[in-house]
């Protein structure tokens, strides 16, 4: 029985996406809930599973290919064996049927063409005009010209290519070498090489034009828009991460031995930002028209760079979460986004966002709000900095410049630059976060 393989829901207001790349062939065996293609959508990319066992029978639609959800983009034959179905690459179109007939009579041995006539030379002189065409290959012709021809090419630098030959099969003769010579230079030099398009500023087109994906289009938008929608400022600080750094170096292996996973520096921010979101709560909320809404739980969203791009999923409830757990789903949701088998569920939402350019070297950023939210932290590069310390002395400590963007419509000044203080005092002093005063 053939199952078609539809576009899946890929969140609400998205009716459209693109075909990405398969990850089967048509003919290969396929299993129940196997990854089969990424879809692209204007929110993230995902991997469509097979509904059933069996054999990818054809391809409806190829990469690049624009589908709307709930269209057929391949036949699945479920149960049915790989030998069964013709094997055609990609993007070849599939094979007739799709099925292999039981015998193929093989074809008959080519049979050896008869060698073409030789018409007869002309009899009368041979001008110009009467003279035959170059034929294709004018190298090999040449190489079968008698010697005295080649000689003469030679001494005056003329190419084989610019030589009608006259002869059988081509061949170059010595006085097709002399008509050529009295012919003007400009008739028998050889064609340029075509030259690169020209941009109308004269300049050489060196440029590749490549579609925006989905993914791409609609994160331009949505950039744009926050920027024309929302009033969007900043403010920083710097953390002192010393204290951070010495609890890691001091509990991370038993941490990792107990829980499977690192103790990074993200869960750390995660925990000291609902912290600081409980303390000022119009940093978690967002503007509905004229009204606010206020958000009494804290799902944070955390900046991933996935494969097709950067996705925010959503560590959903943070604030009941343990370290252990925030850095495990952190740790879930990166994979599945460099898997591209983000899903909706897992980018849906979102009250309050991070984003750690730090681990790209980022010192400093204003980072642009995710709307409808109205706060981002941005955290940096840790670096080593002299700072002033207890007592007036200088000492190098491990720094970190921080930033909070925030929409100034409903974020006052003051509230964002304590939250930004709240966040630094919980990362400089970690038994507080723990402790929750």
């Amino acid at each position: 029985m053939s199952i078609q393989l539809k576009v899946p829901s890929l969140g609400e207001s998205v009716t459209q996406a693109t075909i990405g790349a398969w990850l089967k062939s048509e003919g290969e065996s396929v299993q129940v809930d196997e990854p089969l293609v990424e879809v692209e959508s204007e929110k993230a990319t995902v991997a469509v599973p097979a509904p059933a066992a069996g054999v990818l029978r054809r391809v409806l639609k190829r990469t690049g290919d624009t589908v709307a959800v709930g269209e057929a983009i391949a036949d699945i034959e479920e149960g049915a064996a790989g030998a069964s179905v013709a094997v055609s690459p990609l993007g070849s179109g599939p094979t007739p049927g799709g099925l292999v007939p039981a015998a193929r009579p093989e074809s008959p041995p080519p049979q050896p063409t008869p060698p073409a006539p030789v018409a007869p030379e002309a009899s009368g002189p041979r001008g110009a005009a009467s003279a035959p065409a170059p034929t294709p290959g004018g190298g090999a012709a040449a190489r079968r010209a008698p010697p005295s021809a080649r000689r003469l090419m030679a001494e005056h630098g003329l190419e084989a290519g610019a030589v009608a030959g006259s002869g059988p099969g081509g061949q170059v003769r010595k006085e097709d070498v002399v008509r050529a010579l009295e012919r003007p230079a400009e008739a028998r030099a050889p064609a340029p090489a075509p030259q690169p398009a020209a941009r109308p500023d004269g300049a050489t087109a060196r440029e590749r034009l490549v579609a925006m994906t989905s993914l791409r289009r609609t994160v331009a938008r949505r950039l744009v828009e926050a920027q024309q929608t929302a009033a969007i400022l900043t403010t920083f600080n710097e953390v002192d991460m010393s204290r951070v750094l010495e609890v890691r170096e001091r509990h991370g292996e038993a941490f990792l031995a107990k829980h499977g996973v690192k103790l990074g520096f993200m869960s750390f921010f995660v925990k000291a930002a609902v912290e600081a979101l409980r303390a000022f709560p119009v940093v978690n909320a967002e503007v509905r028209g004229t009204d606010i809404v206020y958000k009494d739980h804290y799902d944070i969203g955390v900046a991933v760079g996935g494969g097709k791009g950067l996705v925010v999923p959503i560590v959903r409830d943070a604030d009941a979460l343990s370290f252990a757990e925030v850095e495990k789903r952190i740790g879930e949701l990166a994979k599945k986004a460099r898997d591209n088998r983000i899903t909706m569920d897992d980018l849906a939402g979102g009250t309050f966002t991070i984003s750690n350019g730090g681990i790209y070297g980022s010192l400093l950023s204003t980072p642009i709000l995710n709307p409808p939210q109205s706060g981002i932290l941005g955290l940096h590069k840790i670096e080593k900095r002299a700072v002033v310390t207890a007592g007036d002395q200088i000492a190098a400590r491990p720094m970190m410049y921080v930033a909070l963007s925030y929409d100034h419509r409903i974020v006052d000044g003051r509230e964002a630059v304590q939250f930004l203080i709240a966040v630094k005092n919980a990362i400089e002093d970690p038994e507080r976060i723990l402790l929750e005063i």
